[in-house]
């Protein structure tokens, strides 16, 4: 099959480069391999690794998945997009699951940006 176990890791691969980037681009203060990096593909745990700096100023638990399955879920973003002129966003759930909520990612990176006002800049307040 073209969709070699190689390929496959490829693909993920360049998502978490594309988070870990991101991420590095809306925090001037955190830096590459000491602050954010990616895990070791097949390593278990998270995908987007981050000091105890980058914790502070984005405290959450990243997992990347880069799947054609989502396509039901793209369609739903796309039409909350045609729906009306604001920030597109999904809530989703499953029967005995909390619902989640889908956003961009730039969106979601940019609100918690502005939540820490001045914190990405280094000066992370308690």
């Amino acid at each position: 099959m073209a969709s070699s176990v190689r390929s496959r890791k490829a693909k993920g691969r360049r998502l978490q480069n594309w988070v870990r980037d991101a991420l590095l681009g809306a925090f001037p203060s955190l830096k590459v391999d000491t602050d954010v990096w990616c895990a070791i593909m097949g390593e278990s745990g998270i995908d987007i690794k981050l000091s105890e700096k980058a914790q502070k100023l984005f405290p959450f638990s990243i997992e990347c998945k880069n799947k054609e399955t989502w396509k039901g879920l793209y369609d739903s973003y796309d039409q909350s997009i045609s729906n009306a002129n604001l920030e597109p966003a999904v809530v989703l759930k499953m029967n005995g699951r909390k619902p989640l909520i889908v956003l961009d990612c730039m969106s979601f990176i940019g609100i918690i940006k502005q939540t820490n006002k001045g914190e990405q800049d280094g000066y992370i307040s308690k």
